[in-house]
């Protein structure tokens, strides 16, 4: 049970999320909400306060009588419900759903308390909004997107329920849940905000950590397999380099690899003085794809963990419009709804992890080349050459699927587009960006897949089981338990997706 309180942690908000841990309210944010609500209500009586006595966006200077006020709250909602696409998965939206419940318990929104306690039982019950990817520019925040998870709160619009989408009613009844008690400003506080880009970012970040882990533990198989010299990895080496992310992934590949029987030392072999040859036979130096890979996946790493450090900041954060200060006794105007920290962060994040799928393409074409990398048969065919194919069907998706992620890794945080009647005249699209980046997340689990397999492969072609490392041993166990070792050709796409579950589901 996480109690959401005064600051949630990436850590706590991912074992809500992924954990399916629950969520209790404390007194004290129940206190804080109250006191913001009927502050604003006392407060705005005989004041101009944007969205709750005037229209919206560019209709702000028209006043709204008192008899309409309520009305106008349900006529937002209900007005800017029109996001298109795909649903966001249901994870997805759980993460939005917490992110909007944890800004809206700040106590800077004035909103009734009958939101916090509906929208914590949305995620203790696992009910997940209908919401759409396409919608908001993130600008004024996600108002489509969040118009979707405000709908379900009204008791209208559809969820999933237990594996089905249904319309939300059906499922109130079913739960005994009634709709949130709608007042002075509860549509406006709710649609108003970075939730949604929020939310999908942190499930981005959840999944990018595991991606580095797996890429990480591939390119050590891979220097297994070659068998290494280590001083690529080494901490000498990689010390005389300032950078954090690098010595960190450096000194994992050293602890990856400590058992490994196959990697080996510079000093006993081309340091040894013993070698005469006037062309080696080995190679000197590694390809870069094998030797560069702390530089490489140091970038990575660091930005990781400055991505996940801004989503932590943004999550804590009041983000909609206006803020209630209910110590100073005062509301301020202004524009914390804008999405750009979260758009930047997730251009970044999409930008790192193209190029580790990058790496990985580049890692299975080395593996699938026999002339490069001089010990394994072409597409590591296990069968007969000519007549089989080996993993050269799948090298065609996979670099097919790196390319749409290049493509893909093009900004989105530069492409502002003015709308709202040149109201909104700068804008984010951090949800896009967000949703982008889970695509290429995506894409990097299937590229990893297809290298994993032909990892495998290459393993029990070489006889090198019972040399590699602990940590390689107990990933080759669990592919090989989905795709046991093959030599004549088969249909590949249930086994690339069952690598990938396992990808995705693990660590």
């Amino acid at each position: 049970m996480n109690t959401i309180n005064e600051y949630l942690s990436l850590a706590e908000f991912e074992s809500i999320i992924f954990g399916n841990n629950k969520v209790a309210i404390s007194d004290v944010v129940l206190n804080r909400v109250n006191e913001s609500f009927n502050f604003l209500k006392e407060f705005s009586g005989n004041k101009i306060i944007y969205g709750v006595n005037t229209g919206f966006g560019p209709m702000a200077q028209y006043r709204i009588k008192e008899s309409d006020q309520i009305q106008l709250q349900y006529n937002l909602i209900r007005s800017h419900s029109s996001g298109t696409g795909k649903p966001l998965s249901p994870v997805c939206a759980k993460a939005a759903i917490l992110a909007r419940l944890n800004t809206l318990s700040l106590g800077n929104s004035g909103v009734h308390p009958s939101v916090i306690h509906l929208m914590s039982e949305l995620i203790n019950r696992d009910i997940t909004p209908l919401i759409f990817e396409h919608g908001g520019v993130g600008a004024s925040g996600d108002l489509v997107q969040l118009s979707h998870l405000a709908l379900v709160l009204i008791g209208e619009g559809e969820v999933f329920y237990k594996g089905e989408r249904r319309p939300t009613p059906e499922v109130f009844e079913i739960e005994g849940l009634k709709p949130i008690q709608v007042e002075i400003r509860e549509g406006l506080a709710l649609i108003n905000g970075t939730s949604v880009m929020t939310g999908i970012g942190v499930v981005n970040i959840h999944h990018a950590k595991k991606l580095l882990d797996w890429s990480l533990k591939s390119s050590c198989a891979i220097n297994e397999l070659v068998q290494a010299y280590d001083d690529h990895f080494s901490a000498e080496l990689n010390q005389t380099k300032r950078h954090k992310g690098q010595q960190e992934v450096a000194e994992r590949m050293r602890k990856n690899l400590s058992d490994s029987t196959l990697i080996r030392k510079r000093e006993d072999h081309l340091y040894s003085g013993e070698n005469t040859e006037e062309i080696f036979k080995e190679k000197v130096q590694e390809y870069y794809s094998l030797r560069c890979v702390p530089q490489i996946l140091g970038p990575v790493l660091e930005t990781i963990n400055n991505v996940a450090s801004i989503l932590e900041d943004e999550f804590n954060s009041a983000n909609d419009n206006p803020i209630i200060d209910v110590k100073n006794k005062h509301v301020y105007h202004g524009g914390n709804f804008h999405g750009d920290y979260i758009s930047l962060e997730m251009d970044k994040l999409k930008i790192v992890i193209t190029k580790l799928t990058m790496l990985a393409e580049r890692q299975l074409n080395y593996l699938l080349n026999s002339k490069i990398n001089e010990i394994l048969p072409p597409f590591v065919n296990l069968g007969t050459l000519g007549f089989n194919f080996g993993m050269q069907g799948v090298q065609f998706t996979a670099t097919s699927t790196t390319a749409e992620s290049q493509m893909l890794s093009n900004p989105m945080y530069v492409h502002s587009i003015p709308n709202n009647n040149d109201n909104q005249d700068i804008v984010s699209m951090g949800t896009n960006a967000a949703v982008i980046t889970s695509k290429v997340i995506e894409n990097a689990f299937e590229v990893l897949a297809i290298e994993m397999i032909t990892i495998v492969q290459a393993i029990d072609y070489l006889g090198q089981k019972d040399k590699i490392s602990s940590v390689t041993r107990k990933w080759y166990d669990d592919v090989r338990n989905i795709i046991p070792e093959f030599k004549e050709d088969q249909v590949m796409y249930p086994f690339v997706q069952k690598v990938k579950d396992y990808l995705i589901n693990n660590l």
